[in-house]
């Protein structure tokens, strides 16, 4: 849907992740095997995949200010079985959150928002507000209060719509 720029850092494996459904056509990339080995998941991995890409939604509406769209796990609750570890690369000794076992899909989300919200990019990731969309995007606009993956598009729409129901 969206023609912006791909999430910051490991944030980009969350949007594509997030953004593997259409909501608006129903179409789902992980009833694919090639949407399955994009994300390195197995057919069996992609019940927990769903629930955990719902799960992210949720809170990335809730970072854009609008309420999720259904009830599903708690965001928490899903990472909280994933051990972190932190790593130190003795070259230059900088240091990172990463998976303690693995690299399962769970880990690497784990991984990607716990590098986000060291950043400070965590709170900038958000879904898009149209209800038919939900996107995932990184808002890059300057006081942060993007509403839509994209204006020429969902926001298009979003002000056509107000526009008309002033006329009627």
């Amino acid at each position: 849907m969206s023609e912006r720029s791909p999430a910051p850092g490991g944030l980009a494996l969350v949007e594509t992740l997030v953004n593997t459904v259409d909501l608006e056509t129903g179409a789902d990339s992980l009833d694919t095997e090639e949407g399955r080995a994009r994300l390195g998941l197995t057919e069996g991995e992609v019940p927990a995949a769903r629930e955990l890409r719902e799960s992210l939604r949720a809170t990335l509406l809730a970072h854009a200010g609008h309420r999720p769209h259904r009830a599903v796990t708690p965001l928490g609750e899903l990472l909280a079985a994933v051990p972190l570890v932190v790593t130190v690369d003795p070259a230059d000794g900088s240091a990172a959150l990463a998976p303690a076992r693995g690299g399962s899909l769970p880990a690497r989300v784990a991984a990607a928002v716990a590098e986000a919200l060291v950043a400070g990019t965590w709170s900038r990731f958000k879904a898009c507000e149209a209800s038919d969309c939900h996107w995932a995007y990184y808002d890059r606009s300057p006081a942060g209060r993007g509403r839509w993956c994209s204006m020429q598009v969902c926001g298009a729409r979003a002000k056509m719509r107000r526009y008309r129901a002033k006329e009627s």
